[in-house]
């Protein structure tokens, strides 16, 4: 069965590469007694240019893994699974087993509308997010905005090989940061978690007039008051973890100054960890491979996937290779699968297609 969430277990969170340790650098940085249990879904991201319907069970399969795990919160670092899964997550985990369900949308666009002093508002992120209008619908509160999305595939591309600066980086950002430059715009979201790994770039081309806002500062807050909220901070004093670290009470080797992060990767961990240690740093002290995630859970109690979510994937990618992962065989994310246009959004919002490489979440 699965267990009450409870105060020394680790918090939960996934991506579908490497972006989302922005989120959890931001968790450790706001808290630092906390440990990390962090999944990159490498084998089966990128997840931009993918169906909503294999997104949601690549993303459910993982959170799955994790609850039967043992972590006390979800947070799902990834705006594509954000955009693809919150609802079903929050019925799925919060609902039934009291696990509070974290995402990176919402913050953002809070901070957003709170930064923004002309009213309007861009929103660069992959294929997937554009064109689900998630960042639209959440700004549809504030209907005096205007909102300007485009979507940046490459951007991803970059970031996964490990490059953050250049000339072809830098020709690829005027070309994708132009419409929102004529725009107006004077706060950008970063509405993929790996972009706050190109600031750099980002904030050459916009100018320093524009604020440019991260959901990994906002969701790491968002982290804290869920904790508070039900109850589930670390004990002052005690281990930061639970049974995630697959010790039979969670605490082997740990303080609560100095917890024990874990570092998972459904594809090649090397590539992984050598990322991850240049972004996040030290913390990573290692990456563990694990094989078909959603397949691989102690317990067996969660109904993963459904026969029918399985059947909806395989459909919509339409082909078969050696990729593999929560879903088994699948082409890969550069095999050639079409990336959704960008949708037109309602008055005072705009979407826009830059490209169509793939990218991720």
């Amino acid at each position: 069965m699965i267990n009450t969430p409870v105060p020394t277990a680790p918090i939960g969170v996934f991506d579908s590469g490497v972006g989302g340790l922005t989120v959890a650098r931001a968790i450790i940085d706001q808290l630092p007694g906390e440990q990390i249990a962090y999944v990159g879904d490498t084998a089966n991201g990128p997840y931009g240019p993918r169906t909503i319907a294999q997104v949601r069970a690549f993303a459910l399969g993982i959170m799955d893994e994790l609850v039967d795990a043992g972590v006390k919160v979800l947070v799902i670092a990834c705006n594509s699974a954000s955009a693809a899964v919150l609802r079903d997550a929050r019925e799925r985990y919060t609902a039934r087993y009291g696990i509070p369900v974290v995402e990176v949308i919402q913050p953002a666009v809070r901070r957003a509308v709170a930064a923004t002093r002309n009213g309007r508002i861009g929103v660069i992120g992959t294929e997937a997010t554009v064109s689900s209008r998630a960042y639209e619908d959440t700004f549809a509160a504030a209907p005096q905005l205007e909102i300007t999305s485009v979507a940046c595939p490459r951007f991803v591309e970059f970031v996964e090989a490990g490059v953050t600066t250049g000339p072809e980086l830098l020709a690829t950002a005027e070309r994708y940061l132009a419409p929102l430059q004529e725009a107006g715009v004077d706060t950008l979201v970063l509405g993929c978690t790996h972009y706050p790994l190109l600031t750099g770039v980002i904030s050459l081309v916009m100018g320093e007039s524009v604020t440019l806002v991260s959901s990994a500062e906002e969701t790491a807050k968002d982290v804290y008051r869920a904790l508070v909220r039900h109850g589930l901070e670390s004990p002052a004093g005690d281990p930061a973890g639970g049974a995630a670290d697959g010790t039979a009470d969670g605490t082997a080797g740990r303080t609560a100054e100095n917890p024990d992060h874990r570092f998972m990767a459904t594809g090649d961990p090397q590539s992984f960890e050598a990322l991850a240690r240049r972004f996040l740093g030290p913390e990573v002290g290692g990456v563990q491979q694990v094989d078909h995630i959603s397949e691989r859970y102690p317990t067996g109690v969660l109904a993963r996937i459904t026969p029918e979510m399985l059947s909806a994937a395989q459909g919509a990618n339409g082909q078969s290779g050696n990729g593999h992962g929560a879903m088994g065989q699948y082409s890969g994310p550069n095999a050639g699968s079409p990336v959704p246009a960008a949708s037109q959004s309602g008055p005072g919002h705009r979407g826009i297609a830059t490209d169509e490489r793939p990218d991720a979440g």
